[in-house]
């Protein structure tokens, strides 16, 4: 699908979720924007590791000043970020960044690429990425990138000549594209791709750097530019009423997952490029200099741009449709090319620029939102020609549903609807609609794909196809138009969403992580929820050995789609500590189902059904504790007030206006949720409420912030300075540093057992200076680094403890790690 960018008074409202599966309906000034396009014959390929690694006012300036074809490869889709607009982590906060960056990209006119590399957490070099990621796979991937978008020029974000000064997934991004440049036109490497998308070579590959990379702008002015390419970015476009830099941070905004809000520039902006390798450009300000983008680069191209050099010159805002006969011409002529792909990429263009200038509207639309395989649905067709040109529909087809055959052709009267409805009970797709890279399980650093042909893609799409067959001015040409949903809502008016197909019955488990803490048993839910009318059948739950669970099974019964039903297991816990994963198990006739149905709603980003594992880990601890009521000052956002409710703890949410003396000394501990400082300016103005709660008895459990966009540096009664130190190996040593201090002895006894298999890292911006009075706990640290003693700090203050973790306790405990529970209760623990 093409992507337009829209004017500025539609920017507020056009990527919500109202819109964003809804057809494109481009001004004049947007289709004379994608006629300039058109005429533009050359691309750029923007590389880095993850979502919001991209510089957006590049790649703005490449396809709206250039009128490049422009793409950013994101080797990753960020599941190891943070999220804070929700709760998602992991695999969903995936599926969100991966929304993030289509959003980004439609707002400034680029496309989206992937590899299979997975965003496992934040490595320290690109020798241990490399190794998780599986560097043959993921470098093989990028190769395909090159060979499949065949661009003239590369983009790498990072420097591939700094191993182990910044993030390894960084470095690796760029190592991975500057080995690529040289395998893409090499026929024995990597041959399965030059099968079906042939050896390429682009022209030059250059690194996007700036005095950030040199530590000060000091050291960039003094800097030897001979190998720099400076290009101006601060374009403004009167067609589209908006700067490059206004686009640029519209588009950077679309990270809202990670908190990138950005405010628009105007003016004069210079981006500069490192040239790495392939040949320079004599014209230091032209990145495509030497490169022919005209359609003379084509054999039989150049009677096409002259016939589209005319269209453009002439164009019509009133009445676009007044280039239709030319763009008809040049169709013909980009038809009888020989194969190859500029001439599939511009032949789509061209399509859609007919389309766009006859206003014509085509749609294809369920009655139904979602449904199971083979399901009951009816879908409405809708053509409507809004021009003067004859236009007639011949057919309309579809490979997953049926429309009637007895269709005539038929003129499509200017500005009058035509609609069809499908033939009942036609609907043919069996295929789940989920993102396509969690339908298998993959390995820490890899995504699983079977089908080669999805690899790359941002998504599955028009997996609903219907194609309309359309004679226009005698020229018999196509549109394919996927299955959408939509509805009226009261306040929105009409609201797009994806249509899907979804299992017959799926099943979930409330709370992910079940921590038994001592023998008694419990009663653990299991909801079932139908995908379709009238189903019925049984569900077991899989449970470890040595866990107990009754019934053996349970029947369901549920009469209309979408209506859940909860059936209740009692679950009898092992004596001794024990884990492992409960896992749902629906069975109809002699089919069964193991799926959960996770869906994503947020206003930025399209509508997700996501489905996963359904399950549950279950752990059985053997763990003991003290106190009772917890004030948790919600971050972030995290989950660890669900984790501690799961240990008996009562667990009562503090909004900030809530922070007074008389409310706080109600409970025995306090815990402020991750980022809380960066996040929450309201605790600027009560430290000396949570202080004195410390100093009359309290506990005050604070965890990590980052120094970047610090509210308070004083973030407690005692002085301390975080610093970027983090422990990113999950498996790294962990030395006792106070083995008599009450944390690691009371209640429970800590020991080296407590540290094993937890998840992800360490811990991260740990403090590396403070006051005496804080003892240092743990220290730690990842290979061929030294040991750093700041990831758990505990100071007496007054009559309580005031205590500081960098410890990743975010992540431990919704993954139900025993030991960073027992080590979070003795936290809790002292003073009561």
């Amino acid at each position: 699908m093409r992507k337009f960018l829209v004017p500025l008074f539609l920017l507020l409202f056009c990527f919500s979720t109202i819109n964003a599966q809804s057809p494109q309906k481009p001004s004049a000034s947007e289709i004379y924007h994608s006629l300039q396009k058109l005429n533009f014959l050359g691309s750029a390929l923007y590389i880095a590791a993850h979502p919001d690694d991209e510089n957006t006012r590049l790649i703005s300036f490449l396809s709206n000043d250039v009128k490049a074809r422009t793409a950013y490869l994101s080797l990753t889709r960020g599941d190891g970020g943070q999220n804070l607009v929700g709760p998602e982590i992991r695999e969903l906060l995936g599926v969100i960044r991966t929304q993030e960056l289509l959003a980004a990209r439609r707002v400034d006119g680029g496309q989206q690429i992937f590899t299979r590399a997975n965003d496992f957490g934040y490595s320290k070099h690109p020798d241990e990425t490399l190794e998780i990621w599986n560097k043959n796979e993921v470098l093989g991937d990028v190769v395909l990138a090159i060979r499949k978008f065949k661009p003239d020029i590369i983009i790498n974000r990072f420097d591939h000549r700094s191993p182990g000064s910044t993030h390894g997934h960084h470095t690796s991004s760029a190592m991975l594209s500057f080995d690529a440049f040289d395998m893409v036109g090499d026929t024995t490497k990597y041959p399965e791709t030059v099968k079906t998308y042939g050896a390429w070579q682009p022209r030059r590959l250059f690194f996007n750097t700036s005095w950030w990379f040199y530590g000060s702008q000091e050291n960039f002015d003094k800097a030897d530019k001979t190998n720099l390419v400076e290009v101006e970015t601060g374009s403004y476009y009167p067609s589209l009423g908006l700067s490059n830099g206004e686009i640029a941070s519209l588009s950077r905004s679309m990270h809202k997952s990670q908190g990138f809000g950005s405010t628009g520039t105007r003016g004069s902006q210079t981006e500069y490029l490192e040239f790495l390798t392939g040949d320079f450009p004599a014209d230091k300000s032209n990145l495509f200099d030497g490169i022919n983008t005209t359609w003379s680069r084509l054999e039989g191209g150049a009677a096409i741009g002259t016939i589209l050099a005319k269209v453009e010159k002439d164009f019509n805002f009133k009445n676009p449709s007044a280039s239709i006969s030319e763009l008809l011409k040049a169709y013909d002529l980009i038809r009888k090319l020989p194969e190859g792909y500029w001439k599939t990429v511009k032949m789509e263009e061209i399509k859609d620029l007919i389309a766009d200038c006859a206003g014509l509207y085509l749609e294809a639309v369920a009655n139904e939102q979602s449904i199971s395989p083979k399901g009951a649905v009816k879908v409405t067709i809708e053509a409507i020609n809004r021009s003067n040109v004859p236009i007639k529909l011949n057919s309309v087809a579809s490979s997953v549903i049926v429309f009637p055959a007895s269709l005539q052709a038929t003129t499509l009267t200017q500005n009058t609807p035509y609609t069809l409805e499908s033939v009942d009970g036609t609907f043919s797709a069996t295929k789940y609609s989920a993102p396509y890279w969690l339908s298998e399980t993959g390995t820490l650093g890899m995504y699983r794909v079977d089908d080669t042909n999805l690899i790359g893609l941002p998504e599955q799409t028009n997996q609903f196809p219907v194609t309309f067959h359309l004679t226009i001015e005698g020229r018999q040409i196509s549109f394919d138009r996927n299955i959408v949903y939509k509805f009226n809502d009261p306040v929105d008016g009409e609201v797009y969403r994806p249509f899907e197909v979804i299992p017959d019955v799926t099943s979930s488990i409330p709370e992910k992580v079940l921590i038994f803490a001592t023998e008694a048993s419990r009663e653990i839910p299991v909801i079932v929820q139908s995908g379709r009318d009238n189903i019925n059948g049984t569900v077991t739950l899989q449970h470890p050995k040595g866990w107990v669970v009754s019934p053996a099974q349970h029947v369901f019964n549920i009469a209309k789609k979408g209506q859940q039903q909860t059936l209740v297991f009692t679950v009898q816990p092992p004596k001794e500590q024990n884990d492992g994963y409960f896992k749902p198990l629906l069975q109809i006739g002699d089919v069964f189902y193991n799926k959960e149905l996770v869906t994503i709603d947020y206003d930025h980003i399209p509508f997700q059904s996501v489905l996963l594992p359904s399950e549950a880990r279950v752990v059985r601890l053997d763990i003991q504790k003290k106190g009772q009521q917890i004030g948790y000052i919600n971050g972030a956002g995290d989950a660890i007030p669900e984790s501690l409710k799961e240990i008996g703890y009562t667990v009562t949410t503090i909004e900030p206006s809530q922070i007074t003396s008389e409310n706080l000394q109600q409970f025995d501990a306090i815990v402020v949720g991750i980022r809380a400082y960066n996040t929450v300016p309201e605790l600027d103005y009560k430290q000396t409420e949570l202080n004195n709660y410390v100093q009359n008895g309290g506990t005050l459990l604070l965890q990590y912030n980052t120094s970047r966009g610090m509210n308070d540096t004083d973030f407690g009664p005692l002085s301390l300075k975080l610093s970027r130190d983090r422990v990113t190996d999950e498996n790294s040593e962990v030395e006792i540093l106070a083995p008599d201090h009450p944390v690691l002895n009371t209640p429970n006894k800590i020991t080296q057992d407590d540290f094993k298999n937890w998840v992800q890292e360490r811990g991260l911006y740990f403090p590396d200076e403070w006051a005496a009075e804080f003892t240092p706990i743990l220290g730690m640290h990842d290979k061929g680094e030294p040991l750093t003693k700041g990831s758990l700090l505990v100071a007496k203050y007054g009559k309580g403890h005031y205590i500081y973790t960098g410890l990743s306790f975010f992540r431990e405990l919704p993954a139900g790690v025993p030991g960073a529970y027992r080590l979070f209760a003795n936290l809790l623990s002292l003073g009561n």
